[in-house]
């Protein structure tokens, strides 16, 4: 079945950096795009960045662009979000995600807490 395990989440300092990773299983990785949303407290799910199956095309969030960049590893089935310059309004929890067949996949999240 389809997995998403997503790692590197933590306390930060504003105007760190952090790295999150995802590790996919139970598909083909190199045939899906995938995605990573997150969810601050008392806010909806958005999305942060986005990358096509091969890598090629990358589509960012505006209030990430310039500091978040997410790339992804065909021979590994991982897909990373690296994160720098991070701000306050960064803290929440941030997801793994595909969508195969119709159907939408979440990994279990991860917290990112930006404070001082």
């Amino acid at each position: 079945q389809v997995q998403l395990v997503e790692s590197g989440g933590g306390l930060v300092r504003p105007g760190g950096s952090l790295r999150l990773s995802c590790a996919a299983s139970g598909f083909i990785f190199s045939s899906f795009a995938m995605s990573w949303y997150r969810q601050a407290p008392g806010s909806e799910r958005e999305l942060v960045a986005s990358i096509s199956s091969a890598g090629g095309s990358k589509n960012y969030a505006n209030s990430v662009k310039g500091r978040i960049t997410i790339s992804r590893d065909n021979t590994k089935n991982t897909v990373d979000l690296q994160m720098n310059s991070l701000k306050p309004e960064g803290t929440a929890v941030y997801y793994c995600y595909t969508w195969i067949g119709r159907v939408n996949y979440w990994s279990r999240g991860t917290l990112v807490t930006v404070a001082s």
